[in-house]
C-alpha cells in the first residue's frame, strides 16, 4: 500500500515532472527512491534493493524493477544487468564504491553535515537537476517545508521526549534529527550515569531501564532496528513493563514504523511521513 503524503499540495505539485528520457537509475538509497516516486519519476528507476523496501514503496517489488541485492550485500551482476546510467548509494554501500563505479556513474546521497534540512534540500535539488525536474522539486519542497513549520509550531510545548533505538533486546540513545532538529523538540539532558561507547568510527550510548527512569521522559519513541532488518522485534508490552518496573511509570511508549525510520528517511515522502508520525505521537 502506498502512503499518501500529509500535504496534498505536495502530491499535486509533483504529479507531472519532465525528465531526461535516457536516465536509468539503480538506487540503494530508499529516501532517494521515494523522492523520485514523489516527483513522478518512477519510470527512470530500473533497480532497487527489494528485500529492504518499506511498505510505502512496495510497488517497486514488481518484476519490471531489478532486485539489486541487499543494502549491505549488493548484487553486482544484477546491477550491471539493469544497465543503469546512474547509481545512488549511501555509506552502507561504501565498501563497494569502486566496484559500483565500474558499472555506472555514482551519486552519494548520504545526508552530510550538521544541518539536516540543508542537506536534505541539497539532495532533493541535486537529484531533480539530473532529471530536469527542478521546478517540480521546488514546489514539493515548498509544500513540505510549510507542513514542517506547521508541525513545529504545534510542538512548541511538546512533552519530554526520548528517542531510542532497539537492537537485539538492548536500547540506545538516538538523537534523531527529524525529532530534535527538523521539528525542534527539546533534547533531554542525560544523567551522569549514562556514558557513551566508541566502536570504530561510531559512538553508541546504551540506555538501561534504570537510566531511562532517571531521564524521566513523558514519551519514549522507539525505532526498532531489529524489526527493520528482519530480526526479533521489540515487544512493546514487555518494554513498557520493564520501564515501569524501573520507575518509569507515566511514560508513553510509541513504536515508530521500523523500516521508515531505520532503512528509509531523507526523501520527500519519508520525511513527510516521519514528521506526521512524530506529530501524532506528541500531540
Amino acid at each position: 500500500m502506498k502512503f499518501a503524503i500529509t500535504t496534498a499540495a505536495l502530491l499535486l505539485a509533483t504529479a507531472s515532472a519532465s525528465a531526461d528520457a535516457d536516465q536509468r537509475i539503480a538506487t540503494f538509497d530508499l529516501g532517494s527512491l521515494d523522492t523520485l516516486d514523489a516527483l513522478g519519476l518512477s519510470t527512470k528507476v530500473v533497480g532497487v534493493p527489494k528485500a529492504s523496501l518499506p511498505n510505502y514503496l512496495e510497488q517497486y517489488a514488481a518484476d519490471n524493477y531489478t532486485d539489486i541485492g541487499g543494502l549491505r550485500s549488493p548484487d553486482m551482476a544484477a546491477i550491471e544487468a539493469s544497465a543503469p546510467s546512474l547509481i545512488l548509494y549511501t555509506g552502507r554501500q561504501g565498501d563497494w564504491e569502486a566496484e559500483l563505479g565500474d558499472i555506472a556513474p555514482l551519486l552519494n546521497t548520504s545526508l552530510q553535515g550538521d544541518d539536516y534540512l540543508t542537506a536534505f534540500n541539497a539532495n532533493v535539488r541535486e537529484l531533480a537537476s539530473r532529471l530536469e525536474a527542478e521546478s517540480e522539486a521546488e514546489e514539493a519542497l515548498k509544500a513540505l517545508h510549510a507542513e514542517i513549520e506547521t508541525q513545529r509550531e504545534g510542538l512548541s510545548d511538546a512533552p519530554r521526549t526520548l528517542v531510542v533505538t532497539h537492537n537485539g533486546g538492548n536500547l540506545m540513545l538516538n538523537q534523531h534529527p527529524v525529532v530534535y532538529d527538523v521539528l525542534g523538540v527539546d533534547a533531554l539532558e542525560m544523567p551522569d550515569s549514562v556514558t557513551s561507547e566508541v566502536r570504530g568510527i561510531r559512538t553508541f550510548t546504551p540506555l538501561s531501564a534504570d537510566a531511562i527512569a532517571e531521564i524521566n521522559p513523558d514519551v519514549v519513541l522507539v525505532i526498532d532496528r531489529s524489526a527493520a532488518i528482519g530480526d526479533e522485534p521489540a515487544n512493546a508490552e514487555a518494554l513498557t513493563q520493564t520501564l515501569s518496573d524501573a520507575g518509569t511509570d507515566n511514560a508513553q511508549i510509541v513504536m515508530l514504523t521500523p523500516a521508515l525510520w531505520y532503512l528509509s528517511g531523507g526523501g520527500l515522502q519519508s520525511l513527510a511521513l516521519q514528521v506526521e508520525e512524530v506529530a501524532a505521537a506528541l500531540n
